[in-house]
């Protein structure tokens, strides 16, 4: 793996799991591979189904495997596709999932991808690339009322109203860093944080519709994991990690789950010195039941 990859709360992740040698795991949110990798190198005659929807991602990813490849199988897919994907392994349920719902750094300073606030760049954002709406099409298109909607709820700006107006008065906004530049200009900063952090965000769970993929793999989840098989989701921001509980929450009233962290677990002082992006991180786990 490159010096400057950070597979976050690794560890933690691991101790949840408990690998079996020959278990089959699935890893929904590949990135660069780091948590795939982790478990393959745990597993005899076991395997990991690693699956993105990022097909660069999936590139660079086998790569960094490349010495573990006999345990790995890479699927590219949507949080749709996972049951699709242990069908087609000849799986019908595996031993345990993860999901890391980071953005990787790698798609973060890509400027090309155009996720990047510091980094010159169309205004891109897909995660998938074969989809056709892109940033682009929200920040020049979109209605006002829905721009400030998107970066309230999703961004969670409470200048969202400043910030739209501003956007939709620059227009047309030709590539990240005016995007950047604008949102700026219309809310100067006021501390390390660059202020156009929230939007950008904001527009990314739009294009990737995030919320809707994250309700599709928590709906979905218990049923792709074996009775005695552990979920273990790393979220990184409010409303991911919300959602995550009350799903949790809702599976262990059914009597579906145990939930094995009363409270999201967040990375160690070790950790936050090595990674800092991993500040936000927060982890929860569960075992199926039945």
């Amino acid at each position: 793996m490159g010096a400057t990859h950070y597979s976050v709360m690794l560890p933690e992740t691991l101790e949840f799991l408990r690998i079996r040698p020959e278990g089959i795991y699935l890893d929904a949110t590949c990135g660069l591979g780091g948590h795939t990798r982790a478990i393959a190198e745990r597993l005899t005659t076991g395997f990991v189904v690693s699956n993105d929807r990022d097909a660069d991602s999936l590139g660079k990813a086998k790569a960094n495997t490349a010495d573990v490849a006999d345990r790995v199988r890479f699927h590219w897919g949507n949080f749709g596709s996972l049951e699709e994907a242990l069908k087609e392994e000849g799986v019908e349920k595996a031993d345990g999932m993860v999901a890391d719902l980071g953005v990787s750094r790698y798609q973060l300073t890509m400027g090309e991808r155009g996720f990047s606030i510091m980094s010159e760049g169309p205004l891109d954002m897909r995660m998938d690339r074969s989809q056709e709406l892109t940033a682009d099409d929200l920040v020049n298109r979109s209605a006002e009322k829905a721009l400030a909607d998107w970066i309230y709820q999703y961004g969670e700006e409470r200048r969202a109203r400043t910030l739209a107006r501003a956007i939709v008065r620059s227009r047309p906004i030709r590539s990240t860093s005016h995007l950047a530049d604008v949102v700026e200009r219309a809310v100067p900063r006021t501390g390390p944080i660059h202020p156009a952090t929230r939007t950008f965000m904001a527009l990314r769970m739009v294009v990737n519709d995030e919320q809707r993929e994250l309700d599709r793999l928590l709906e979905a989840a218990p049923g792709l994991v074996k009775a005695g098989g552990r979920i273990v989701v790393i979220s990184f921001m409010s409303l991911e990690d919300g959602k995550v509980k009350v799903r949790f929450r809702e599976l262990a009233k059914e009597g579906r789950g145990v939930i094995l962290t009363k409270r999201p677990l967040t990375p160690g002082e070790e950790e936050l010195r090595d990674n800092a992006a991993s500040r936000s991180a927060k982890l929860r786990a569960m075992e199926v039941v039945g």
